[in-house]
């Protein structure tokens, strides 16, 4: 009974929400670019505005955020987002989180190494913290590795959870790119592989979050009540779009580069498969009544992939009309003061959003789907 009252006032917000914003939504609909410029610099004015994090500035609810400022300013060359990054390096005196370990703590890096490559002034960026993180955590031991923390999430890997293929991977792509070193792409390949092989269910095309969701045929398997697996809207968002991180910033004649070219169009294409009718993909991606309201976090990540697909050749044309509809969805979720809201918490799994609940992450997912957005024809 609960559940179908949040469900319910979840649907009733959704429309207040969406009425509220149908000029927006209508001119984004139909590309206007003046007012997805506008609507991206109201987002970040707010963000920057009302400050939060999980752990620490540097953690990856930022990481995630300032990598969706930084390509905001890559496609629009706005000075308001370099301003954005550059304060934010320079309070976090360029560091990552502490835990060398755990790749949420480096995501913060690829905006440090979006400035460094931006910024004409010689030793502006310190990327000394950087490095120091990335040689720790791809050449030395953990436990981790070893395969010696037992766990209900079984981490026995690197990147055991599918999260950390948002937070890691572009990162070592784009500081492998930085260096003229090949060593921290091998690197990040090994790992990738290990939570592919693991985590990736191929009948689905999706990921499963970490093993507690993998099926292993037994009366424990986790279950929707519909039956079906669960496959959690923002994990698959974070793999997504960090594929169109990766590739973007790969270099075109990497040996395995048509590894993850095939990944991202598998999953692009299940992901337009599922798109509901009103653009936003729910919480729970194969059980979308569970919680029956579109997310931003989730549907920002897809519509930046699919938009970056279509952009760079990667996705058929005739999809465009899809990723539209998704913009104008994620549009009509912004408050007129710059807020985005209907964004899931922090979280593992399918649980409900509102038209209240924010995240700096879920700014940033709105932030690179508008990147990619004003960038198509």
């Amino acid at each position: 009974m609960k559940k179908s009252i949040v469900v319910l006032l979840s649907v009733l917000t959704l429309i207040s929400c969406s009425k509220s914003q149908t000029a927006v939504a209508e001119k984004s609909a139909n590309l206007d670019h003046t007012a997805i410029k506008k609507s991206m610099i109201k987002a970040l004015e707010w963000q920057e505005a009302h400050p939060i994090f999980a752990i620490a500035p540097t953690d990856w609810t930022a990481g995630a955020y300032y990598t969706g400022v930084a390509r905001a300013h890559k496609t629009t060359k706005n000075m308001m987002y370099m301003a954005a990054l550059k304060n934010q390096a320079y309070w976090n005196k360029w560091q990552t989180y502490n835990r060398l370990h755990h790749a949420d703590d480096v995501a913060i890096s690829y905006s440090y190494l979006y400035v460094a490559r931006n910024e004409k002034r010689r030793n502006f960026a310190d990327l000394e913290p950087t490095k120091k993180f990335l040689d720790t955590h791809l050449f030395e031991d953990n436990n981790w590795k070893a395969g010696t923390n037992k766990s209900k999430e079984d981490k026995t890997i690197l990147w055991w959870w599918c999260d950390a293929l948002f937070m890691a991977p572009p990162v070592v792509n784009l500081y492998a790119k930085h260096t003229k070193q090949p060593k921290y792409l091998e690197a990040m390949h090994k790992y990738y592989m290990e939570a592919y092989n693991r985590l990736y269910d191929k009948e689905e095309n999706l990921f499963a979050r970490d093993m507690r969701f993998v099926w292993k045929g037994t009366k424990d398997d986790r279950k929707e009540p519909n039956g079906k697996k669960v496959f959690w809207s923002r994990g698959n968002g974070w793999v997504i779009g960090g594929l169109a991180l990766l590739l973007d910033d790969m270099p075109k004649d990497y040996e395995h580069r048509d590894f993850y070219v095939s990944l991202y169009k598998e999953m692009a294409a299940k992901i337009l498969e599922i798109q509901p009718e009103d653009g936003l993909w729910r919480t729970s991606l194969l059980s979308p009544e569970s919680y029956n309201h579109g997310e931003v976090s989730g549907s920002g990540f897809y519509t930046f992939a699919l938009a970056w697909g279509i952009n760079n050749g990667l996705l058929d044309k005739k999809h465009t009309s899809a990723v539209k509809k998704a913009w104008s969805g994620l549009a009509a979720c912004q408050h007129e003061d710059g807020r985005v809201g209907w964004v899931q918490n922090i979280g593992a799994f399918p649980e409900p959003a509102s038209a209240d609940s924010w995240q700096n992450f879920g700014t940033g997912a709105y932030l690179l789907a508008g990147s990619e957005i004003l960038k198509l024809k």
